[in-house]
C-alpha cells in the first residue's frame, strides 16, 4: 500500500462568522471534522498545506488527518468531503473533512481521463466528453484518482457508455441509466452545412410541382 498523505489540522473553540474572518486574515481556512457516527470537531488548517493536498487528492482519495486536540494528536483515514471556494479569488473559505473507515465501502465521483485517438477524429470528426465523473462504491483504498476509458475504436456518431467502461479492480459504477461518457461527433459547422444541404434538396420538388401547375 502507498503512504498515505497528511494534513495536519488544529481543534478550534470559536465559530461564527467574526472568528472564521479573523482567521481567514491569518492564512488558517476554518473547516469541520465529521466522523462515521455524526460526531463532529470543528477545526483549523493552514491554507497552503490544505490547498497542496486538495490538488493531489480531490474528494476521491483517502488521506490521514492528524488532528490537534487538547494536546494530544489523533490520526484519522478521511476525505474532504466538501471545499467551499471564495467566488472572486482562487482560494478555499471552509472544508469539511469526512472520517472513513478503510474496509467499509464509500461512494464518491471520480474523473474520467480519456486516452487513444479515435478513428472517428482522423476522418475529421470531433470529441466530446459528455460526463466528467462517474459515481463509484468500493474501499477508500481501491478507489482510483481517475477512471480511464479508451475511446481509440470510436468512429463518427459512435459513443462509449458507461456500462462498457472497465473499472479497476475493487470498484463499481453507481449507474441508474447507462449514460454516454463520450463520443465522436460531426463537427457543427459541417452539420449545419449538411441540414442546409438537405433543405435546398427538400425545396428543388416543391418547386418544381408549383411551376408545373
Amino acid at each position: 500500500m502507498a503512504k498515505l498523505m497528511t494534513l495536519s489540522v488544529q481543534e478550534r473553540t470559536e465559530t461564527g462568522k467574526g472568528p472564521c474572518h479573523r482567521l481567514r486574515e491569518q492564512g488558517l481556512i476554518p473547516g469541520v471534522y465529521y466522523d462515521e457516527k455524526g460526531a463532529n470537531v470543528a477545526v483549523k488548517v493552514q491554507e497552503l498545506p490544505l490547498s497542496k493536498l486538495y490538488a493531489k487528492v480531490g474528494g476521491s482519495q483517502v488521506f490521514e488527518l492528524e488532528i490537534e486536540k487538547g494536546g494530544t494528536k489523533e490520526t484519522l483515514p478521511s476525505l474532504i468531503w466538501v471545499m467551499k471556494m471564495d467566488p472572486v479569488k482562487p482560494r478555499p473559505q471552509h472544508v469539511d473533512f469526512r472520517g472513513v473507515d478503510l474496509n467499509k465501502e464509500i461512494r464518491v465521483h471520480v474523473a474520467f481521463e480519456l486516452t487513444g485517438k479515435p478513428a472517428g477524429v482522423v476522418k475529421g470528426g470531433v470529441l466530446e466528453l459528455f460526463r466528467d465523473t462517474c459515481e463509484v462504491v468500493g474501499k477508500p483504498l481501491d478507489i482510483p484518482e481517475k477512471i480511464v476509458v479508451d475511446v481509440s475504436a470510436l468512429d463518427i456518431n459512435d459513443s462509449v457508455f458507461v456500462a462498457d467502461v472497465a473499472m479497476p479492480a475493487g470498484i463499481k459504477a453507481v449507474i441508474d441509466d447507462n449514460y454516454a461518457v463520450a463520443g465522436v461527433v460531426v463537427p457543427a459547422d459541417q452539420a449545419e452545412g449538411e441540414g442546409e444541404g438537405e433543405a435546398a434538396a427538400a425545396a428543388e420538388p416543391a418547386k418544381a410541382a408549383k411551376g408545373g401547375e
